[in-house]
C-alpha cells in the first residue's frame, strides 16, 4: 500500500529556502518513480518536478529549474523538494506523487497516488 505523507511547508519570505519531504508509510518507494507538483488558488495543477528510476533521470519545470532540487533516500524511504529563492508566484499546495512507472511526468492523470499536498506560502 502506498500513503504518502508531505511536510515541511510553512510562510516563509521571498528570496527563501525551504525544503519539503514526503514519506511513504507503505511499503518502499524504491523502484517507484515519484514527483512533486503544485496548485495555486485558481490555477491548474501544475509539474514541479520528477525522479525516474529509470536512469535516475530528473526533470524540472521551466519555472523552477536551477532554483528547485528533488532528490530521494530509498534507505529511509523519502522524496525531497529543496527550494530556494523563492517567490510569491511559488505559493502553493505541494503535492508528492508515485507511480511504478510514469509514462508521461508532466502529466498529472499518469500519475497513480499522490500525497494529500502541504501549503506553501511565500509573502512579505
Amino acid at each position: 500500500q502506498v500513503q504518502l505523507v508531505e511536510s515541511g511547508g510553512g510562510l516563509v519570505q521571498p528570496g527563501d529556502s525551504l525544503m519539503l519531504s514526503c514519506t511513504n508509510r507503505g511499503h518502499t518507494l524504491t523502484g517507484f518513480d515519484m514527483g512533486w507538483w503544485r496548485e495555486a488558488p485558481g490555477k491548474d495543477r501544475e509539474f514541479v518536478a520528477s525522479f525516474r528510476t529509470t536512469g535516475n533521470t530528473r526533470d524540472y519545470s521551466d519555472s523552477v529549474k536551477g532554483r528547485f532540487t528533488i532528490s530521494r533516500d530509498n534507505a529511509k524511504n523519502e522524496l525531497y523538494l529543496q527550494m530556494n529563492n523563492l517567490s510569491p508566484e511559488d505559493t502553493a499546495v505541494y503535492y508528492c506523487t508515485a507511480d511504478p512507472w510514469v509514462k508521461g511526468v508532466r502529466i498529472a492523470s499518469e500519475w497513480k497516488y499522490w500525497g494529500q499536498g502541504v501549503q506553501v506560502t511565500v509573502s512579505s
